[in-house]
């Protein structure tokens, strides 16, 4: 093999290495964690992680745009309340301020846009609220 051959071969591997792990991730590599699954009823704070589960680090900076919570768990999905978005006390964690009328189960639907990613990450997260 030439030197001008290997050059060119060589030249070829890397950048095929390069578009290799260039490629974007899925929407389906990210997802929201609860950190407790348990909260107070009243005003209650909740604190979710967005996760890239590739490597299980933070996801900071990506921009919620759509956020429910509910009593869906208990078959009263039609029971609603108030949930308000708070600035994160660090990255890749999102906090959210809620008033949990009931004690029961109740779940939060977040719905993201992560930096550099096409699609929208959206997850339901079941917890319980408690007297």
């Amino acid at each position: 093999m030439s030197k001008t051959s290997f050059s060119r071969a060589l030249t070829a591997a890397l950048l095929g290495l390069a578009l290799t792990t260039a490629a974007k991730a899925d929407t389906k590599d990210y997802e929201f964690q609860l950190v407790k699954d348990e909260a107070k009823q009243g005003e209650a704070i909740l604190d979710v992680r967005l996760v890239d589960k590739r490597t299980s680090k933070p996801v900071p900076n990506a921009v919620i745009f759509a956020k429910r919570i509910d009593m869906a768990p208990d078959s009263m999905e039609e029971m609603t309340s108030k949930i308000e978005q708070l600035p994160s006390p660090e990255p890749g964690l999102y906090r959210f301020k809620a008033k949990l009328t009931m004690a029961g189960g109740w779940r939060l639907s977040l719905g993201a846009k992560v930096q550099g990613e096409s699609g929208t990450v959206e997850n339901k997260l079941v917890f319980k609220a408690t007297k």
